[in-house]
This record gives structure tokens, sequence and C-alpha cells, in this order.
């Protein structure tokens, strides 16, 4: 009795087929990119930019290398920060350099505070060991300080939130001339001012 051969598959091909479906699947694939931050702790500079501005428009922000942080020389926590840049830069003390009152700012109006808040810096120091998501968190604080006044003032307005007006204005392709107009006031009203720098008083 003869025995039957069974037929080989031929795998030669097989090598290819997976190769091309590797391909097929790298090139179709979308790769989901962390965009990350657009700013960084900056290099320490041999000469650093002098400039001369009142004391009072300025609100130094210390982070130590025990990461604790210190606001005018005084220690606080992290939770009380973002009421204080606010108070700082929505006080509405003086004038701006037109000499016009911020007439938008609802501020306590201190002698010892902001003029205005196109002349409120807040001064960035860290210590050379500090930690670096320490400084994110703080930054972090301080833009959310900003926001949130940018907000009421649009609610205000325009009876729409600042963060709204962003969105439409990317949902129209940044084409929406009203829009745009709008978000440019309200960032003129309240400037982001955060400063790494060295500042002299």
């Amino acid at each position: 009795m003869s025995r039957k051969e069974s037929p080989e598959i031929n795998a030669g091909s097989m090598a290819d087929i997976a190769f091309l479906l590797l391909i097929f699947f790298l090139v179709t694939t979308t790769m989901s990119v962390d965009a990350g931050i657009s700013s960084k702790i900056p290099p320490k500079q041999e000469t650093p930019p002098i400039i001369d501005i009142n004391e009072r428009n300025i609100l130094e922000v210390n982070i130590n290398k025990n990461n604790a942080l210190f606001v005018d020389g005084n220690t606080i926590p992290f939770k009380n920060l973002k009421q204080i840049a606010i108070n700082f830069i929505d006080n509405g003390g003086g004038l701006d350099i037109n000499k016009k009152k911020c007439d938008w700012c609802n501020g306590l109006q201190l002698k010892t505070s902001s003029d205005h808040p196109s002349k409120a810096i807040i001064s960035i120091k860290t210590d050379r060991l500090t930690n670096y998501e320490t400084y994110i968190n703080t930054l972090d604080i301080l833009n959310s300080s900003y926001t949130f006044l940018r907000n009421k003032l649009s609610v205000k307005l325009y009876n729409k939130n600042y963060e709204t007006l962003l969105e439409e204005y990317k949902k129209s392709n940044k084409k929406d001339k009203n829009i745009q107009e709008k978000i440019k006031l309200i960032r003129e009203k309240y400037p982001l001012l955060i400063s790494d720098a060295e500042i002299n008083n």
C-alpha cells in the first residue's frame, strides 16, 4: 500500500507578506506626540538684563532648594499663591504709562501693591536645586491667576469667558476677526507679565 505524501505549503513568501503588513501599519498608524510646555528654566546669565521698576509693581516669588515658596519674603503655602497673585495684578492702585486708571480692576487699590495690571510684574526666582516639578506647578498657578481675571473680564464684557472665546477662535481656524479683537482686548487689559529675569529695584 503506497503512502500519499501530504502537499507542502510554500511559506517562502510569508516573510514578504509580514514585512508588507508591518510597513502598512507603520504608515497608517498615528502617533500621539506630547506637546510639552513652552517654557523652561532659563540658564544662569553672566550679565542679566537690568530693568528698573518701582518696587511695589514687582511680586517676588522665590522657590528655595527645599521647594518652599517665599512671596515678598514670607513663607506661604502653595494654595495661597493664586489669590495673592490675583490681588496683586488686579490691585489698580495707580495709573498706567498713559496716566489712565484701571476702571475694570476690582482690587483694594492699596498704595503698597501694583499700580496697574500693565505694570504688575511677577518675578519667579529659583534655586539651582529647586525641583523642576515645583517650578512648573508654581508657573501653572500664576498662569491660572491671569486666566481667572481674563475670564471674569470677558464675562463682564461679552457674557462669555475668555477660555470659551479661545475655543471659538480655534474652531473658526483663527479666521474670525471679531473674536480675535475680543481676545486681543482682554489680553491688553491683563497682559501676562511673568519674568524669570533678575529685576533690580
